[in-house]
């Protein structure tokens, strides 16, 4: 990034003044990490994890947001499924987003994917505006009822991000602050995008390959 002129802008991140500022330019969350995992030396990856990678970006005063879950070595079928499940999950959402329509459509799209595959979404997490700050209105929750919410306009910038849990929806946070963690010890998936709202549909911003 640095090397493209542009900033981490997770690194050194707070949500609140009081906060502890998030150690890392990007978040590394594993199985039952749903995100904001903090990469670090202890943290060692084995073949069988869901590896999920989330990054911000700044970039000439504006920002972006992306996250994709991977396979680590060989994994078990139902992690696979969850992976594509929630990979499925982002691309019907950005199916429903467009100027006019509702932000309970884009969530229900999201929940109702999860759940014909028999997964849960979580609900104390949401995707967000971004785009002159790493975190703005509106709230982009994974739930919602079609023709209720807020009304996407053309223009709008949003990181829309599923985060789909193999057990149940709750999660916690660890001691550290900032790594969210499933309540069951289920494992999680995530995907981001960060998309330009427009009159016929969205504009992805973040092209991420496909593992």
């Amino acid at each position: 990034m640095k090397g493209f002129g542009a900033t981490p802008s997770f690194k050194n991140y707070k949500s609140n003044p009081s906060d502890s500022p998030f150690p890392a330019s990007l978040c590394v969350s594993i199985n039952n990490e749903v995100v904001h995992g903090i990469p670090k030396k202890t943290k060692i990856l084995r073949s069988g994890d869901l590896v999920k990678l989330d990054l911000g970006v700044e970039f000439r005063g504006m920002y972006t947001d992306a996250a994709i879950t991977v396979p680590c070595g060989k994994v078990e079928k139902k992690l696979l499924s969850l992976l594509d499940t929630t990979r499925l999950s982002l691309d019907n959402a950005l199916k429903v987003v467009k100027a006019g329509n509702r932000i309970g459509n884009v969530g229900h799209a999201i929940e109702s994917t999860a759940k014909y595959y028999g997964f849960q979404v979580v609900r104390e997490l949401v995707g967000h505006g971004v785009g002159a700050a790493v975190h703005e209105d509106p709230e982009i929750p994974c739930f919602g009822l079609p023709g209720t919410g807020g009304t996407l306009l053309e223009g709008m910038v949003l990181a829309i991000e599923p985060m789909v849990n193999m057990g149940k929806w709750q999660v916690v946070f660890d001691k550290d602050g900032w790594t969210v963690k499933t309540q069951d010890g289920h494992p999680s998936a995530h995907f981001e995008h960060t998309i330009l709202v427009t009159a016929k549909g969205c504009e992805i911003l973040t092209q991420l390959p496909r593992p």
